[in-house]
Order: structure tokens, then sequence, then C-alpha cells
């Protein structure tokens, strides 16, 4: 009688799986709860929370971080839902390119956005500035926008917010059955009550899961807040926590810093999951039809200019600005034959060392 032996690796496979998580997620958790209430000498301690709640310093972050990312889940909802209704439920032209070009504002980083925008509306050298001056023979120190406000902070950041409301906004639409809308058309239903009583209530909880991935977002984001409200002379709680480990350094401040900031993030994550989670509705029969275009009429090409002036100021605004700084000799040069250089490229790319290092960095991360 032979034997044949197996071997199951899915037990020492789960373990290692377990103790890779554990060193992930675990561990540093662990550090950030253990500093958090010890203090220099490791003496377990509620002092850290205390300052929190008391001190000026770390209550004026937390409550500009909050309201700043209460205004970027409001201006990127406010933005991406007229902007998802077109893509998603009218005949505009050039949907498909839209809907791409939202993607591409959804992967590049907030903090080049930042920097495109500092370039662009920097009170004495941003070049919309420039144009204002230019245009209606204004003083040097005079200035259409201001980037270094919290006004400014809540605009870039909205900029590439809106990305997350308008993606599950735009497909709540596609999925809406077309029977719905067409049994209320049926039963007498205006084309504006069918929004109101029948597409707005099926959508309202990917929007609202939307605007608050955009509220979380903009609450843990420090790259914008670093370029754009450190130099305006206010923190938010990322910057804030970012401060704290410069000299001198207090790392159990910190780790208290953040414990609010974790807490919530985490039951943040939790509302979204349950609005996506949930089923207001149920398609009895098979395959339900897509949902109808309107059809725009008269209004398809100022529809078109608002979704393109809507991408303007994520995607076309600062590429454009980036590249034009990167060829011109300096930031403040017009694009003309004089000014253009390609020495600018030359030298980050062929001889400054620490480009090619950072880039094999980003690499391997």
């Amino acid at each position: 009688m032979r034997v044949h032996w197996r071997l199951d690796l899915s037990v020492p496979l789960l373990v290692v799986l377990g103790a890779f998580l554990c060193a992930l997620v675990l561990l540093p958790l662990g550090w950030l709860g253990w500093y958090s209430i010890t203090d220099t000498n490791g003496v377990p301690t509620l002092a850290n929370f205390a300052r929190l709640a008391t001190d000026p310093t770390f209550v004026g972050p937390y409550l500009s971080a909050l309201g700043i990312a209460a205004g970027v889940a409001a201006g990127g909802s406010a933005a991406a839902m007229p902007l998802a209704w077109l893509v998603a439920r009218t005949d505009l032209p050039l949907r498909g390119a839209i809907r791409a070009l939202v993607t591409a504002s959804f992967v590049t980083p907030p903090f080049l956005g930042a920097i495109a925008w500092e370039i662009l509306a920097a009170p004495n050298s941003g070049i919309l500035n420039q144009w204002y001056r230019a245009i209606f023979g204004l003083e040097p120190y005079e200035h259409l926008f201001d980037i270094y406000t919290a006004e400014g902070v809540v605009f870039v950041m909205a900029c590439y917010s809106f990305p997350y409301v308008f993606v599950l906004l735009a497909n709540a639409l596609d999925n809406i059955p077309a029977e719905l809308e067409d049994a209320s058309a049926i039963l007498g239903g205006t084309r504006r009550a069918t929004l109101r009583r029948v597409t707005l209530p099926m959508v309202m909880p990917a929007l609202l899961a939307g605007g608050l991935v955009g509220f979380l977002q903009a609450l843990t984001q420090f790259g914008t807040p670093a370029i754009l409200a450190l130099p305006a002379g206010f923190h938010v709680i990322t910057t804030k926590i970012w401060a704290l480990f410069q000299y001198p350094p207090n790392p159990h401040l910190a780790a208290a810093a953040a414990v609010p900031l974790l807490v919530l993030t985490i039951l943040l994550l939790q509302a979204r999951q349950w609005l996506l989670g949930r089923r207001g509705y149920a398609v009895i029969g098979g395959k339900s039809g897509a949902p109808r275009r309107i059809g725009l009429g008269i209004w398809r090409v100022p529809a078109l200019a608002f979704a393109l002036a809507v991408l303007a100021l994520p995607i076309f605004l600062p590429y454009a600005a980036l590249i034009k700084t990167a060829i011109v000799r300096t930031p403040s040069d017009p694009l003309t034959f004089e000014t253009l250089t390609w020495h600018n490229l030359h030298f980050v790319f062929l001889e400054f060392s620490q480009t090619r290092l950072a880039l094999w960095n980003t690499i391997l991360l």
C-alpha cells in the first residue's frame, strides 16, 4: 500500500503573512499608542493629550484642518456633481475624453498641483497676476489672486479631490436602471420631479461617500499645506505634527497629536463603507436597461465649455505652468524664443546626481 504525502503550505504561509501584517501595521500603531501616553522618560502620562486640548497652538491647527477639509469636501462635490451628471446622463460631446482627463487629475500628486498653482497665483510672481497687472496697467504690488491663504489651500485641494466624488457619482448614475425613471415619467412625474424623487435619492450614498473621501484626503494631506499654508503663516494638524519632529523634536507630543487624526480617519472610512454598502433599492426581473441620455440641444457647447473649464483647474493650467517654467530661464520670464532654454532639464536629468537617485528610490518604493 502506497502512502502519498502532500505538503500543505497554507498554514506556514498564513503565519508569514500574519507576521508581515503585524510588522507593517501593528508595530507602528503600537509605537504611536505608547509614545502618546508616555513622557520623555517613558513614564505613563496623559499630559500630552491635556496639552492638545488646552494649548491654542494645537487647537488652532485642528480647527484649521477641519475647516479646510469641510471646504474641500463641499467644493469638490460642487464641481463633481454637475460634471458627473453631464458625462453620465447627457449627450455631452467628448464624454470619454472627459472621463480620461478626470482620471489624469486623480493620479496627479496634489503637492505637484500646489507647486503649479504657486507658479500661477503667487501674489507677486504668479503668471495670472502678471497678466492681470499687464492688462490693466496696475502697480507691481497689486494682484488678483493670492494662493497663500486658507481659501487658496481649499481651492488647490478641491481641484485634486473632486475626482473621488466624480468617479463614485458617475458610476452610480450609470447604474440606475432606466425602468425606475421611466416609471416616474409614466406616472406623470416631470423630469425635475424624477430627478428629485428618484435619481438623487439613489445616488445620494455615492455622493456622501465621495464627499467623505474628499474630506479625509484633505484632512490627512501634508504636501499642499506645507507648500501653501506655511508661507501664509498658519498650520494644519499634519504640518504641526511635522513641526514637532524638527529641532528640538518632541515625538511623544507628535504621537499624541496624531491619535485623534487616526481615530477620525478610521471612523470616516467606516462611514464611507456603510454608505457604499447601503441598498436603497432592489431591481426585480432580468437585466435592467441603461439610463437614457438627455439631449442638451443648444446647451451642448456651453456644457462642454463648463466641463473643460473644470478640467483646466487641475490639469490644463497647472501642467502648462510647470512646462513653461521648466523651459524658460527664470520663472517670471515670458515664454519667447529669447527666454527659451533646455538648461533646466539638462541640469536636472543629466548633471544633478540627486535626480537619478530620487528616481531610483521612487521606482524601488
